[in-house]
Parts: structure tokens; C-alpha cells; sequence
């Protein structure tokens, strides 16, 4: 078998009209059939052909399980953005101290030092966030209605409940 007949071949058309076959040993493919429209579908799969619901319940049980991922992710942002904060009541806590310190800083103070304990700390966090966001966008990208209404939906509730952890820190 050479290399041209096993890979995947592609005739252009000279309009955006026509269709755009592609073909290999068993698959055909036309633009028509990978037109980017939201859909309503209850088995849609959702990251992997093992995770496809079945029935209208599973389907359901999808979508609360998408709301609460969105509403982990917004309160892990919440979280990142309070990090040092978080880091010195921890401190303080295990230290029996009874006074609150403030952990903001003041404008005119050095930085922070670099402390290896808190940037793996960091870079932990930022890649959870991030794990977490890549797996949020590809549910939106199936562009199934009822994936997409649950992530925003989950965005806008975690937003609510964790609300707090921002006050006084510039929004994403």
C-alpha cells in the first residue's frame, strides 16, 4: 500500500457551493454533513462514545453534572484569584494566631518573594483550571442546546455562590 492511496484524500471545488468530498478506505464526507448548527439531542456523547446517554434521565444527569463542573470552575477562579490570601489564613490558622493580617498589598510594597512551595501551588492550580476549561469548552462544542445552556448556566450560578471570593479583585 503506497502512501497516497492510505492517506486521506480531498478534492477542492472551485466554488464554496458544492460539496467537498473527502475520502479514504470507509469514510465519505461532504461539507453538508459537518454544518456547525446547535442541535437538541438526548444522546449526544459528551468527551468519550462511553459517556453517550441513553435515555432522557441520562441525559439530564448530564446536563446538572455540566452545571456543576462550570460552578467547580468558577469557584477554582475564585480560588486562583484569592490564592495568597488563602495561603496566609492557612499559615496563620496552623500558627493559633487569633489576629487577622492584612494580605493585600499596598501599593509602594516590594513584591512578593518567589517561594517554590507556593508556585507549585500555583502551576497546579492554573493547570486544574485549565483541565477543567478545555473539558467545559468541548461539551459547548458538541453544540448540543442542552450541553451548551447547562455549562453558561453553571457559569452564571458559580458566579453567584462565589461571588465572595472576588470583592476585591478585578473580574475575569
Amino acid at each position: 500500500m503506497d502512501a497516497a492511496s492510505s492517506s486521506m484524500s480531498m478534492a477542492m471545488p472551485s466554488s464554496t457551493a458544492g460539496a467537498m468530498p473527502m475520502s479514504s478506505s470507509n469514510m465519505t464526507m461532504t461539507m453538508e454533513s459537518m454544518t456547525m448548527v446547535f442541535f437538541a439531542s438526548t444522546s449526544t456523547p459528551l468527551w468519550s462514545s462511553a459517556f453517550t446517554p441513553s435515555t432522557a434521565g441520562q441525559y439530564a444527569g448530564a446536563c446538572i453534572f455540566l452545571i456543576a463542573f462550570a460552578v467547580v470552575f468558577r469557584f477554582l477562579l475564585g480560588l486562583r484569584c484569592n490564592l495568597y490570601r488563602v495561603v496566609a489564613a492557612v499559615k496563620q490558622r496552623r500558627s493559633g494566631s487569633l489576629l487577622q493580617p492584612d494580605t493585600m498589598e499596598i501599593k509602594g510594597t516590594p513584591p512578593r518573594r518567589w517561594r517554590a512551595g507556593e508556585a507549585v501551588i500555583t502551576g497546579t492550580l492554573d493547570a486544574v483550571i485549565a483541565g477543567v476549561s478545555y473539558l467545559l469548552m468541548l461539551a459547548v462544542m458538541t453544540f448540543n442546546v442542552g450541553y451548551f445552556l447547562s455549562v453558561i448556566g453553571g457559569v452564571f450560578l458559580g458566579s453567584v455562590l462565589s461571588s465572595h471570593l472576588s470583592d476585591s479583585v478585578e473580574r475575569h
